[in-house]
């Protein structure tokens, strides 16, 4: 039932807005959400119905913002970030059987499988000569504010599990990614805005929503996916005949009836819906701002490439379609401005970099629409002063292999399988120390030799410049203290962080 064990239906229909004040203590949350606006609460203070209030982490942390640039379908480590000569030289060759007896592949046949080089140049960047393919110049540009971690590791061979696992620490179903431990832990600075926002370009992603998942957190927490077209966020504007006065009267009742409800249940799933009906009254008024790109310069626009036209070679393939390239640089510059804003946590979700096939033509045309407004968006942060406290973060679930994928067993080889055992991600800003490659893989690009990091240790490296000990950052759920970095143990990266 909906009504409150003390009062009947009838009594709470006969309440006045002037009752609900006075029995429900709305009068004083209302003065104090005033006061902490106007910065009169002490620091930490929050308020029961406002989940998403700023809180305090558990030490003094580099990063307050977090722009997760994930490229879904793993792109391939030996063709843009990790040159193997040696794997050149041995193109076509069979790798040992010993190499291959108990590993597992998605869909390469052991049976003739050969090793397959790459066509890629790679140039040295930076004070420190680090090696990008000549795919990626622009990033090349501001290698010396990126750490290159080419020593990543996961137990997932697969899109989707793999996908949970780097988005939620744990390939099961039903566990929060980062974005919404971040939120969870230290609350939205945006009056205006969701802390925890979703901006997608290419085809969809094999993990969907579980991907931006608040799990067993409140759902306050999950993230919010910005469409592409139309309204950005569904159901945002008015329907016809709904004016202005007749929602503000609507949304005041059900607030009013949420917060009487809230009062006897405790539910935090009603928090989460006070907090959402008020949050889309004020992003009514602040998403057109955000969204109107005609407010940037034209050099920044520029700068971005959100007027590229995407290249016909590819537009059907594998992450294409007619507007990808344009569509990937407003997201770009779209993140930066919600930052600017206090979004705690913004994800650009690119769909997909899986080249089973096709490799030379796919690669270069997914690599060709994200080095461009990438570069730029560190470039922009950089010079607005917002780098230092931002990490972005290039990201996928997996590598791909130093073999060619022989599918059924053709002999037709012109794409990679899943490859767990390295690959490499890499990190600017928020505290990480830049100009730096971390880790080594082998001669071929098979397995880590120097430095290995789990997805766990890289977790626990993004919560600490967040300022939290990620052993201590838990969520009580069915009698247990779950955690972003699960039971197995993690550790800090430290040569990572400044």
């Amino acid at each position: 039932m909906n009504t409150c064990p003390e009062m009947s239906p009838q009594e709470i229909v006969n309440l006045t807005r002037r009752d609900f004040l006075a029995n429900t203590g709305l009068g004083t949350l209302a003065f104090a959400s005033l006061l902490a606006q106007d910065g009169y609460l002490a620091q930490g203070a929050t308020l029961r119905n406002d989940p998403l209030a700023p809180k305090a982490p558990h030490f003094t942390p580099k990063a307050k913002n977090c722009i997760l640039i994930y490229f879904e379908g793993a792109p391939s480590h030996i063709d843009l970030f990790d040159p193997k000569p040696k794997l050149n030289e041995m193109d076509g060759q069979k790798l040992p059987d010993s190499m291959l007896e108990k590993v597992r592949f998605a869909f390469i046949k052991k049976e003739g499988v050969r090793l397959m080089g790459s066509p890629r140049t790679f140039k040295k960047y930076g004070r420190a000569g680090m090696d990008l393919s000549d795919l990626l110049p622009h990033i090349g540009s501001c290698a010396d504010d990126i750490a290159f971690v080419r020593s990543m590791t996961t137990t997932q061979f697969n899109h989707h599990p793999g996908q949970l696992m780097m988005n939620c620490g744990s390939p099961l179903f039903g566990r929060p990614t980062l974005g919404s431990w971040l939120n969870y832990g230290l609350g939205n600075e945006s009056q205006n805005l969701p802390g925890y926002v979703v901006l997608h370009a290419g085809r969809g992603s094999s993990a969907g929503a579980s991907a931006w998942t608040s799990g067993f957190l409140p759902s306050t927490y999950a993230g919010v996916l910005f469409r592409n077209q139309g309204d950005p966020v569904l159901n945002l504007g008015n329907p016809p005949g709904i004016t202005p006065e007749m929602q503000h009267l609507g949304l005041d009742a059900i607030g009013d009836l949420n917060r009487l409800r809230h009062k006897y249940v405790a539910d935090p799933e009603i928090a989460s819906r006070i907090g959402a009906y008020e949050l889309a009254g004020r992003m009514q008024a602040a998403t057109p701002e955000l969204m109107d790109l005609s407010r940037e310069s034209k050099a920044t626009r520029e700068a971005y490439g959100v007027e590229r036209k995407t290249p016909t070679n590819n537009e059907k393939g594998r992450g294409g379609g007619p507007e990808t390239y344009a569509t990937f640089a407003r997201n770009c510059l779209l993140a930066r401005r919600m930052v600017e804003r206090g979004t705690r946590f913004v994800t650009v979700l690119h769909a997909s970099w899986d080249h089973h096939a096709n490799l030379n033509v796919e690669l270069p045309f997914c690599a060709g629409m994200a080095d461009q407004p990438i570069a730029a968006l560190l470039k922009d942060l950089k010079q607005r002063g917002l780098l230092d406290e931002t990490m972005v973060i290039w990201a996928s679930e997996f590598g791909r292999t130093p073999l060619g994928e022989n599918r059924g067993g053709s002999t037709n080889v012109t794409g990679r399988d899943h490859h767990p055992f390295a690959f490499t991600m890499w990190l600017a800003g928020g505290g990480i120390k830049g100009g730096r490659v971390l880790g080594k893989t082998d001669e071929i690009g098979w397995g880590v030799v120097e430095d290995e990091v789990p997805v766990h240790d890289l977790h626990a490296t993004i919560l600490r410049q967040f300022g939290f000990d990620h052993e201590r950052l838990t969520y009580r759920f069915q009698g247990l203290d779950f955690k972003l970095t699960g039971v197995e143990g993690a550790s800090v990266v430290k040569k990572l962080v400044a």
